[in-house]
């Protein structure tokens, strides 16, 4: 699974390395070094202007998103922190993801992520979770394949009320490789350049033809050092989180 990663990159590097036509500086965030469930997160994402009929040219918008996904048909936002991974081998048949499988596709930026191992401590067979960052061995950016879906407050009495609506987002997962996978059997997963567009493409609604684009992670070295256990507690949020420390 994915539970924590890291975006620090500034929008504006965000906006170049993926094209982005449309982007708020109103909305911008602050980098984050410890991205937790239910916080805002930068994503990609292709929509036709508001307003316009499905088959309008779409723009392809940077903008602060909710980790967790909340289905439409949803009666509480809780379940959204349930929902912060698909995993790519059903997600086309589930149906708190089906729709926005084949609808709304986004890429969720990272500059790697952390996994937990279980580790002896040498008292008596004792064991404790060591955190690992994992992230490319050149330092690029992740693009990971994610889904993202709007839910309805019924609270809220008038449609265009920006309260009215949420955006949310889940972050696909798939087996681990590399060296990701001698901390954890799973690992988010991330897109090649060359796929972007398909990915992101609205009009592009095939179940197949999507799944074919999910067929294996970017390619790319991974490397995994051990980091403090600072990174834990999700209120710790500074770059020291990165730095390597004895296992």
């Amino acid at each position: 699974m994915c539970g924590r990663y890291v975006s620090a990159r500034s929008p504006e590097d965000m906006v170049q390395l993926f094209h982005v036509t449309d982007w708020r500086a109103e909305e911008a965030l602050a980098p984050n070094w410890n991205v937790a469930p239910t916080d805002d997160v930068w994503a990609v994402l292709e929509r036709a202007p508001r307003g316009s009929d499905e088959a309008a040219s779409v723009e392809r918008e940077l903008r602060p998103l909710r980790w967790g996904l909340v289905p439409s048909w949803a009666r509480d936002v809780k379940i959204g922190a349930r929902l912060i991974n698909a995993r790519v081998e059903t997600v086309h048949e589930k149906p708190a993801f089906r729709r926005a499988f084949t609808r709304r596709r986004c890429l969720l930026p990272a500059d790697g992520f952390y996994e937990w191992q279980r580790i002896k401590t040498g008292d008596k067979g004792k064991t404790r979770k060591q955190p690992y960052f994992i992230h490319p061995e050149d330092d690029q950016v992740m693009a990971l394949a994610g889904l993202y879906e709007y839910w309805r407050d019924p609270e809220v009495e008038r449609d265009d009320d920006p309260a009215a609506w949420l955006m949310t987002c889940t972050i696909l997962t798939t087996e681990a490789t590399d060296a990701a996978g001698r901390v954890h059997p799973r690992m988010p997963l991330a897109l090649t350049p060359d796929h972007y567009d398909a990915w992101l493409d609205p009009h592009h609604r095939d179940p197949d033809d999507l799944r074919a684009l999910l067929g294996r992670p970017a390619d790319g070295r991974l490397d995994a050092r051990p980091v403090s256990p600072a990174v834990n507690n999700v209120r710790n949020n500074a770059p020291q989180l990165l730095e390597e420390v004895a296992p």
